[in-house]
């Protein structure tokens, strides 16, 4: 049976659920999948005991939570609906055309696509939402590059990093030991500030590998409102489209 319960740790509340089981005996497991924390426990384990647990791994939990794109219910990408670019929601205006490929282009605040005569259903709709992850993917590869030098000065390391944009479900941005940024296309879904504070969190890591105080303070040096976008990002992420 599936239990849930929160805790309090300073002004914020962190909710979870909790999956006993008779099969776990010791360990007891925090995960966080789709922008929900799961707690995985050994079936006679004591409510105060996990709520122990998961006020201890706060700082972990609230910081996979800040970087968690969840899956949100998919949007039907017709004329008339919108998608999030930089913030704001942008109308779709799709149309049948003669192009060979569907055709993406942002026009008057409007994001046009234009699509194959000819074809339709489950096609036509598949056509157009790699369309238009093609098109935000490429956005990204000119925003997140160019917002990392803009950085850099302040917060790089070393020699500069390679910057990748990557399908990434579950975080807005990685760093890897080798010094390698990557950042989720869906990243441009997001006011600028947000993006910001992604691409000042992934290049802090170069320094700091966890999550210390000597990270935060990093962070903070750089964007003194760090903890107010971090919490926007949490809340923009459950409403992600694609």
């Amino acid at each position: 049976m599936t239990e849930r319960d929160r805790v309090r740790v300073g002004d914020t509340v962190i909710e979870y659920e909790i999956r006993r089981s008779e099969r776990r005996k010791k360990t007891v497991q925090i995960r966080i999948d789709g922008g929900a924390v799961r707690v995985a426990a050994p079936a006679a384990t004591p409510d105060g005991e996990l709520r122990a647990i998961v006020r201890k791994r706060a700082p972990w939990v609230l910081e996979r939570l800040s970087e968690a794109v969840p899956e949100a219910a998919r949007k039907r990408l017709v004329g008339g609906e919108t998608l999030p670019y930089l913030g704001r929601d942008v109308p779709l205006v799709i149309e049948s055309a003669e192009v060979t490929s569907p055709q993406v282009r942002l026009e008057r605040g409007n994001l046009r696509i234009d699509v194959p005569s000819g074809i339709a259903g489950d096609e036509r709709e598949a056509r157009i939402r790699d369309a238009a992850v093609a098109w935000y993917w490429a956005r990204a590869a000119e925003r997140f590059p160019a917002a990392v030098d803009r950085w850099w000065p302040r917060l790089g390391c070393g020699e500069p990093s390679r910057v990748l944009i990557r399908n990434q479900r579950r975080r807005w941005g990685s760093c890897a030991s080798d010094g390698t940024l990557r950042f989720s296309w869906r990243g441009m879904m997001l006011e600028p500030a947000l993006i910001d504070y992604i691409v000042v969190h992934e290049l802090a890591h170069l320094a700091v590998k966890n999550h210390s105080p000597d990270f935060w303070t990093l962070v903070t040096g750089a964007l003194p409102d760090a903890q107010q976008r971090r919490t926007r990002l949490r809340e923009a992420g459950r409403a992600l489209p694609l």
